[in-house]
């Protein structure tokens, strides 16, 4: 069995859990299982989507928050056994796939258009 054979079987053999659709600009709260010691509790990470990477199993996504003047980043694999839920705030109006010039917006600035529907 070669390299792309195993990694294939592995890719099928994985099963993802369903979550809503998102994309870039799109705020939403990510429940993230987190093990300390012998306990787990589950921490709520609500923020920006800055981008989606990747496809299929392997596909990634990161997210931004504002905590305490300190922009927060986080990269999240979507495959994740560790992610409980994830819900969407706000559907935001972007015009692309990575929205990295938020890194350099502050306060009223970093705002997203909000999509209505």
């Amino acid at each position: 069995m070669s390299k792309h054979e195993l990694l294939k079987y592995v890719e099928d053999t994985v099963e993802m859990k369903e979550f809503p659709k998102f994309k870039a600009g799109d705020t939403i709260t990510v429940k993230y299982k987190i093990k300390e010691g012998n306990k787990e509790r589950i921490q709520n990470f609500q923020g920006t989507v800055l981008q989606r990477s990747g496809s299929g199993n392997t596909e990634t996504f990161t997210v931004r928050k504002i905590s305490g003047n300190v922009g927060v980043e986080r990269i999240f694999p979507i495959a994740s056994p560790f992610i409980e839920e994830i819900t969407i705030n706000k559907r935001g109006v972007v015009r692309r796939a990575r929205i990295f010039y938020l890194r350099g917006l502050r306060g009223k600035k970093a705002r997203i258009k909000e999509k209505r529907f």
